[in-house]
């Protein structure tokens, strides 16, 4: 279901549909990636982590450490353990049973992470933060609900705080997925404007370069399962083959599709650094 309006409203997520959906998800690092199916080595996962993690490290360069960090969304605990070896306390909140499982068992040896297994809609957040950190929470929530969380949290920000958002996107309009697996996916003008409705500057905007890689690869082998006969598919070896051609080839493979005029791959992912303040940039 797509919509011309990037601002529309009317289509809205089933809540109860996107629960079930993460209630059954793979805890592996190639799950909440949405990379499973496609014939990827795990190694695909932590080189796409390693290579976002980079990124982070760069934009919140000048957070305070020895504040807390809160990680909305944590998933299976990639995240939270990379804020707990930089922040003095962590805040994870997650509310897949599987996921939330999986990030305990990964944090297990961090005295300074608080786990809370629940819904972030229902979460109520206590102290101040340094760093707020949504990695692909927004695209899981309706535009009234993305506004209601920001506006929750983006006043418990200490001085010079920064909330942190990695959201998946598109290049025009508003598409809404549905079916078992419910998702938007928005525009980065649409964020812009929901980012002001929230009273938050738009401090930086930056494109997700590891995200696309894998993301190439993805729907490359969508396009693959479509085109060739289930019995002569091989996606383990395909899957490998194309996750080591990208490697080998980035970075310029990444831009190969924008010198030609291709718009490719479908989805798109950027990094979004807020701060308290209203700016209409």
């Amino acid at each position: 279901m797509k919509s011309d309006n990037p601002f529309d409203s009317a289509a809205s997520l089933n809540y109860k549909d996107v629960s079930h959906y993460w209630s059954n998800a793979n805890p592996s690092i190639l799950g909440p990636y949405m990379m499973d199916g496609f014939g990827f080595p795990a190694s695909a996962g932590q080189y796409r982590f390693c290579g976002e993690s980079e990124i982070v490290q760069r934009l919140i360069d000048d957070a305070d450490y020895a504040g807390t960090a809160l990680d909305l969304g944590s998933g299976a605990g990639h995240w939270t353990e990379y804020f707990a070896q930089r922040f003095t306390k962590v805040v994870a909140v997650e509310a897949s049973s599987p996921l939330f499982e999986a990030m305990t068992q990964r944090c297990s040896t961090y005295t300074n992470v608080s786990f809370i297994h629940g819904n972030v809609l229902s979460f109520e957040p206590e102290g101040q933060y340094s760093l707020i950190f949504l990695g692909g929470m927004l695209m899981y929530l309706n535009k009234c609900d993305v506004i209601a969380l920001l506006q929750k949290v983006t006043p418990l920000l200490v001085q010079g705080g920064v909330i942190v958002c990695r959201e998946s996107t598109v290049r025009n309009e508003t598409v809404v997925r549905e079916g078992d697996y419910q998702v938007v996916y928005r525009s980065v003008q649409t964020y812009r404007g929901i980012f002001n409705k929230c009273d938050l500057s738009v401090d930086h905007v930056e494109m997700n370069v590891p995200y696309i890689l894998m993301q190439m690869g993805c729907e490359f082998i969508k396009k693959w399962k479509m085109k060739v006969p289930s019995s002569l598919q091989a996606i383990p070896i395909v899957g490998h083959v194309t996750y080591w051609a990208l490697r080998l080839t980035r970075p310029w493979i990444t831009r190969l599709p924008a010198t030609i005029g291709v718009a490719f791959p479908e989805l798109t992912n950027h990094f979004f650094v807020l701060r308290k303040g209203f700016s209409d940039r």
